[in-house]
Formats: C-alpha cells, sequence, structure tokens
C-alpha cells in the first residue's frame, strides 16, 4: 500500500466547483481509498492505496464526475516524489506567502517561456514541478496555473509553502 499526496484543480471553497471536504471524503472511502484525509478546502487529499499513481487518479477523477457533476483534473505524488519536489525548490522559504510550487501533470518540454509585466516575479521548472517566487505576493502575480497550462500544455495546480509543507506533514503521520 503506498501513501499518495491528491491535489484537484478548481476546487474552491465557495461558487463554481465547490465541494465540501466531508463528503469528498464519503466518496474516497467508497471508491475502497485507506486512510483519507483532506486538508482545507481547496482540494487537497491524502490517502492510501494499493494501485498506481494513474489509476489512483483516473478513479477519483471519475468518481468526483460521477458524484459531483465537475470535470476535476486530478494530479497525485508519493511521498518520495513530494519530498523531492520540496527538496528541489532553488528559493528562499522565509515567507511562506510569496513562495508557491505549481505541481505540473507531466515534464514539460519547454523550461522557460516569456511573461509580460511579472514585476520581480519569477519561476524555475524542475521536473513537474514550476516554483514561482513572487515578492509582491501569490495573489498579484502572473505566474498562474492558467499561464502554466497554456503555455506548457499541462495540468497545473499550485499551493503555497506553507500548505505544501503541511500536506507532507500530514502524509507521513
Amino acid at each position: 500500500m503506498k501513501t499518495y499526496i491528491v491535489l484537484l484543480r478548481g476546487i474552491n471553497v465557495s461558487g463554481k466547483n465547490k465541494l465540501p471536504m466531508s463528503e469528498l471524503r464519503v466518496l474516497l472511502n467508497k471508491l475502497k481509498f485507506q486512510n483519507v484525509k483532506t486538508y482545507i478546502q481547496s482540494g487537497n487529499i491524502i490517502l492510501d492505496a494499493d494501485e498506481i499513481k494513474s489509476n489512483v487518479c483516473q478513479k477519483i477523477k471519475e468518481g468526483i464526475a460521477s458524484k459531483f457533476g465537475y470535470d476535476v483534473p486530478v494530479l497525485a505524488r508519493t511521498i518520495d516524489e513530494w519530498e523531492k519536489a520540496i527538496a528541489n525548490n532553488p528559493y528562499p522559504t522565509e515567507n511562506h506567502k510569496i513562495l508557491g510550487f505549481a505541481f505540473l501533470s507531466d515534464i514539460p518540454k519547454e523550461k522557460t517561456f516569456e511573461v509580460n509585466a511579472t514585476n520581480d516575479d519569477v519561476y524555475t521548472i524542475i521536473d513537474d514541478v514550476a516554483y514561482i517566487y513572487c515578492p509582491s505576493g501569490m495573489g498579484n502575480t502572473k505566474l498562474t496555473n492558467n499561464l502554466f497550462e497554456k503555455k506548457l500544455k499541462v495540468t497545473a495546480t499550485s499551493r503555497n509553502l506553507r500548505t505544501t509543507l503541511k500536506l507532507l506533514e500530514l502524509a507521513k503521520a
């Protein structure tokens, strides 16, 4: 049995694609996943499964579509992959509000692209993670999931440093 950290793209606290975490946990247990935990209301899941990562993602994607009617991209990482993503971060970690991790569905062919007017915001792509450093704050950056998806032709979902570290802590507990 493997522990996976699963990220849903586009799940919100209110409005479009609202998905109560309590209902999601019930669904995941019905899908026969073990030790299901969620963290905050934005599509962060920790679970154990006997299946390979791609099957876990597909099962969750189909379950959400069937129960809630949402077509939600699903990404998963093992604990080792998550730890590697954290270790590869090239930016300072003093302020969790200005550092983000855009987890990508695949390793992109391109590693750089032009972005207009990013202030001092920068990014670095290492393997299947785009590290986003935004001194003016993550809420003000043009380095968004939509931009990475458009430019790199992959699915992207971002988490700040605090959430990234907390998900690892929960997965290892």
